[in-house]
């Protein structure tokens, strides 16, 4: 499985962001990557005042390849970014050695 990481630094970022942001993924993102065809998932996280990112796994290196390429084009313009005010200060490919699913199960959610 092949992952990408993009990261945004919200150590300048405005007041209130890590709400804005939030309120971004559960009203658009979210919708926008649900069912995206060689996506296999994709995870949202932040620690408030440090950083925010999207954390992708892909079906194929393809696919993988043409994301990051069409996103990495456009990062400055993302709404990640223009609700930061920043680009994102990574874009990195990687490898998924596994993934196990606990007890509780996979709950997708568009709000935590």
């Amino acid at each position: 499985m092949k992952g990408l990481t993009v990261r945004w630094s919200l150590a300048d970022a405005p007041a209130g962001v890590e709400e804005r942001l939030a309120a971004y993924v559960e009203g658009t993102s979210h919708a926008r990557f649900t069912g995206l065809a060689g996506l296999r998932f994709k995870t949202w996280r932040q620690v408030p005042g440090e950083w925010f990112e999207g954390c992708y796994v892909f079906a194929t290196d393809e696919a993988r390849a043409e994301f990051q390429a069409t996103f990495a084009a456009g990062a400055a313009d993302a709404p990640g970014s223009r609700i930061i005010g920043s680009p994102p200060i990574l874009i990195e490919a990687c490898d998924v050695v596994a993934i196990a699913e606990g007890w509780e199960g996979f709950a997708a959610s568009a709000r935590g």
